[in-house]
């Protein structure tokens, strides 16, 4: 039965009461009477029934419309205020923060919401004092939890801890920005997220192998090993090789295995460096074995004493050339292991304007020579041996210093394009000859066998040379050296937004055998999602231009996993929706089509339930372009809208904004995709508590509760 067809049954009901209570009073009268009454009572009755039914009905009709309109006034009175206060009162009861209840009605329930506000007001003190204690007594598990998330962002190596069914329930950034950059979408839509909180670790690393490495670090636990571990290579999908490490999690430390921690390192350069490596190297054997063989036999054949003068000089020849090709060959090799050296030499990112100050410092204390640093601009990061390098900078301020006597030594930092300008500056009077100053980059630093400065700056994939500005009389030594890549910065600034890296409490969690249907709401995971589109129509012709989404894991949003994709809809945008989403064509121009975004987007949402706001909708797009993107969005769905109805059947409204009002949620961004994503999510984990007030626990239960929503019978 519809809300409407009850509301009209709630106002004929007192009418109707009415009308049969008249007829059964009549019956009573009736029956009291003796047939000769009975008789005389019909007769006059009869002759009066035109008169009668007239008035009767005039009766009747008043009596209905006096029943309907005090069954409206009581319901507008006195029902529909108390079912808003009782609603109301559910919310405040999972929520202290939630609005009080706005005074309505007769003055009875205006009174009785007035008092339930108070009541609420102070619940909410009382809330805020033992919140305040709980903030207290967690200052040092907060404080150990910064700290664990402090050391793992430092860790050098990307490391991950699983539970034994593989799902993620620690990471860092290294980890996080490794996996990004294997699964770099070639469509240009970005990474796939492939690391998160809560999700299967087998979309790095192939379940085959995790368990073949999981046996055997049970197998060594069995054996008693103290470190039992295991090292193994994988590789990805995309032909990466990775060097994995794992290390078992153990109950208190020494119980039964919980979980595991592994450690990666992409090796792929490495790997393809070694072959190349071993290639050069029985290249060389192979061709040097031949060239000896042939000097051996023409140095035999010149010992003959009747050899031929022409015969003889023919033979030497042989030897020259052959000594000639092996001189070639040591030097494309010794070439190619500098080259080598270079790949293997670790490179890591360092901001120019520390390097210039720890070099100056390293000139004075180590050489005695003084310099002066000129300012650098703030952004501008290296990647560079910065102990070889700044050795290389003291040694040629010591040289200067002792040697030139120079004066005026300065240090200086500049960009160029993707590679940076490091510079050693000094007044040029009493220079010494070119060839003198360039020879000092060919010496060895460290006495002999060391590296010179060449090689210090040929190791960075750079140059370094002598330069004169005659026209200020200055003289400098400049290093071309590589800036910090973009993507690196990129990847930097990202993790600095520190996401939730942890959630231990996913040891805990189980996915053996229990279907979806059956599991508990509050211990799965989200994906909550909103689409921006340039109109309403799916089928008509309107397309996507934002997907948003948010995960949620355990009952908390990880604001640190977000997606957030623009969408080229191959259309025109109408200015008419411009000022709702922001979209304008030029911010959607370029980018990525939804048979690109799609498969991203559904990688992003795997091994999760969807949650929307009136998510058909939003379904609807994502169905019509599943053939094109080749995805299949089969996940099971819930809806905010759905669940608000069952909830709160007697509110007026059950948009986003009314819904987030009537639970305390803010929302921020509204009608961008990521802003009502996040939003949606904050909505739904207020909601869920309330479902389970009504004993709807599991999914199950919620899908089925929304099905019999009236809202559920909208079709897009």
């Amino acid at each position: 039965m519809s809300r409407r067809t009850r509301r009209i049954g709630a106002l004929l009901a007192p009418g109707a009461a009415l009308a049969l209570w008249l007829v059964l009073g009549a019956l009573l009268l009736r029956s009291t009477l003796t047939p000769e009454q009975d008789g005389a009572l019909s007769a006059a009755l009869g002759s009066a029934a035109g008169p009668l039914i007239g008035v009767g009905a005039l009766w009747w009709l008043a009596a209905a419309g006096l029943g309907a309109w005090a069954a409206g006034r009581v319901r507008k009175l006195w029902a529909a205020p108390a079912a808003r206060l009782t609603d109301s009162l559910r919310v405040m009861a999972e929520n202290p923060a939630a609005p009080a209840p706005a005074p309505e009605g007769a003055p009875e329930i205006r009174a009785l919401t007035a008092a339930v506000s108070d009541l609420a007001e102070r619940r909410k003190a009382l809330q805020d004092s033992l919140d305040a204690r709980v903030r207290e007594a967690s200052a040092a598990v907060a404080h150990e939890r910064d700290q664990l998330a402090a050391l793992m962002a430092e860790l050098q190596q990307s490391v991950v801890v699983c539970n034994l069914e593989g799902r993620i329930l620690l990471y860092n950034g290294r980890a996080r920005a490794l996996t990004k950059r294997l699964s770099r979408s070639p469509g240009g839509a970005g990474g796939v997220e492939l690391m998160g909180l809560g999700r299967s670790i087998h979309g790095v690393v192939d379940a085959a192998r995790l368990d073949h490495a999981r046996e055997t670090v049970e197998r060594r636990q069995a054996r008693g090993e103290g470190a039992a571990s295991a090292r193994f290579v994988a590789a990805t999908p995309e032909g990466r090789l990775l060097q994995v490490g794992m290390a078992p999690v153990r109950s208190g430390g020494e119980g039964a295995m919980t979980g595991f921690v592994l450690m990666f390192d992409d090796v792929t350069e490495e790997h393809a460096a070694q072959i190349q490596r071993d290639r050069h190297l029985q290249g060389l054997i192979e061709a040097s074995r031949s060239s000896f063989t042939s000097m051996q036999a023409a140095l035999d054949t010149l010992d003959y004493p009747d050899l031929q003068p022409d015969e003889r000089e023919q033979f030497q020849q042989v030897v020259r050339d052959e000594v000639g090709a092996m001189s070639a060959r040591l030097e494309t090799t010794a070439a190619e292991a500098a080259r080598d050296a270079r790949i293997r030499w670790p490179l890591q990112d360092m901001l120019g304007a520390d390097l210039l100050s720890a070099a100056a410092r390293r000139m004075e204390s180590g050489h005695g020579a003084s310099a002066a640093v000129e300012e650098a601009p703030e952004d501008l990061w290296l990647s560079v041996d910065s102990f070889g390098l700044i050795e290389a900078l003291a040694f040629l301020g010591g040289r200067l210093a002792t040697r030139l006597k120079a004066q005026g030594l300065s240090l200086r930092l500049a960009p160029a394009g993707g590679w940076a300008h490091l510079d050693i500056v000094w007044r040029g009077e009493g220079a010494p000859a070119a060839e003198t100053l360039s020879g000092w980059l060919g010496e060895a630093m460290n006495g002999e066998g060391g590296p010179s400065v060449r090689d210090l700056a040929e190791r960075h994939g750079g140059e370094i040379w002598l330069e004169r500005d005659r026209k200020r009389d200055l003289a400098f030594f400049r290093f071309l050296l590589p800036a910090a890549s973009g993507a690196e910065a990129a990847d930097s600034e990202t993790l600095s937004s520190r996401p939730e890296y942890y959630d231990f409490n996913l040891f805990a969690a189980s996915e053996a055998s229990r279907h979806l249907d059956d599991r508990p709401l509050t211990g799965l995971a989200y994906t909550v999602f909103d689409t921006e589109t340039t109109g309403l129509n799916p089928s008509g012709g309107d397309e996507i231009i934002q997907i948003g989404a948010a995960r949620i894991v355990n009952g908390r949003i990880l604001r640190g996993e977000l997606f957030e994709q623009l969408v080229d809809p191959r259309r025109d945008i109408p200015e008419a929706g411009i000022p709702i989403h922001g979209v304008t064509p030029e911010m959607v121009r370029g980018k990525p089509t939804i048979g690109e975004v799609l498969p991203v987007f559904h990688a992003f949402a795997a091994d999760t339930a969807l949650v929307g706001h009136n998510v058909a909708f939003d379904m609807r797009f994502l169905a019509l372009k599943e053939e094109q993107a080749g995805v299949r969005f089969d996940q099971p769905v819930l809806d905010t809208l759905l669940l608000s109805s069952i909830l709160h059947p007697d509110a007026t409204s059950h948009s986003l904004d009314s819904i987030a009002g009537r639970l305390g949620v803010k929302i921020t961004g509204r009608h961008t995709a990521a802003g009502d994503a996040l939003a949606t999510a904050e909505v739904f984990l207020k909601l869920l508590p309330l479902l389970q007030h009504r004993g709807i626990e599991t999914f199950g239960q919620a899908r089925k509760a929304a099905q019999e929503s009236y809202y559920a019978r909208l079709k897009y």
